[in-house]
């Protein structure tokens, strides 16, 4: 996780609580089947703690929470992993925006360089170097997949993205433990 945009949020949402941690561990405390959750319905929460995720408790309406992290989106470099939103390509020659010293820098994230007395020429095309140029290609968006409501014990599915899929796994979960 973006350790520095999760620091905007939470400073935005001081009034309210996140936490991060292992999803096993999580599972375990809201209860991962009805016979052990500590609360009615809280067990579905435990369903959708897979892959990087966290817990927002809050007294914030639905609404509320809805509308801010729908409109909470920043660019934010490419980290191994992420797939290009768009090819990066340089010309061969001189790079006169990094010292000859990064040379072997360039080189290990996988730009093909030579030193030409002490010029960087770059051959062919960047990958993974991203970063050095300022070239930002990831999304950082938060998701609300769903809430659980303490007074009522209500459970409701919310977020859209992926959900076909995390029906796909959920079904096929509790296929298992019947």
């Amino acid at each position: 996780m973006r350790n520095s945009r999760l620091k905007d949020i939470r400073t935005a949402w001081k009034h309210s609580r996140f936490f991060f941690g292992k999803n096993k561990v999580m599972m375990i405390a809201l209860g991962k089947g009805h016979a052990d959750e500590y609360k009615d319905n809280l067990h579905k929460v435990s369903k959708y703690l897979k892959g990087e995720v966290g817990l927002l408790f809050t007294n914030k309406t639905k609404e509320e929470v809805q509308e801010h992290f729908s409109q909470f989106k920043e660019m934010d470099f490419a980290r191994s992993g992420n797939k290009a939103s768009m090819a990066v390509t340089l010309d061969e020659g001189p790079l006169e925006q990094f010292p000859h010293s990064m040379e072997p820098q360039l080189r290990q994230l996988g730009l093909p360089t030579a030193l030409k007395k002490g010029d960087r020429t770059g051959r062919e095309r960047a990958k993974g170097a991203t970063k050095l140029f300022g070239i930002k290609m990831a999304e950082f968006k938060v998701l609300v997949n769903c809430m659980w409501i303490a007074e009522s014990g209500e459970f409701e599915k919310m977020s859209e993205e992926g959900a076909e899929e995390e029906e796909e796994e959920m079904d096929d979960t509790e296929e298992e433990d019947d």
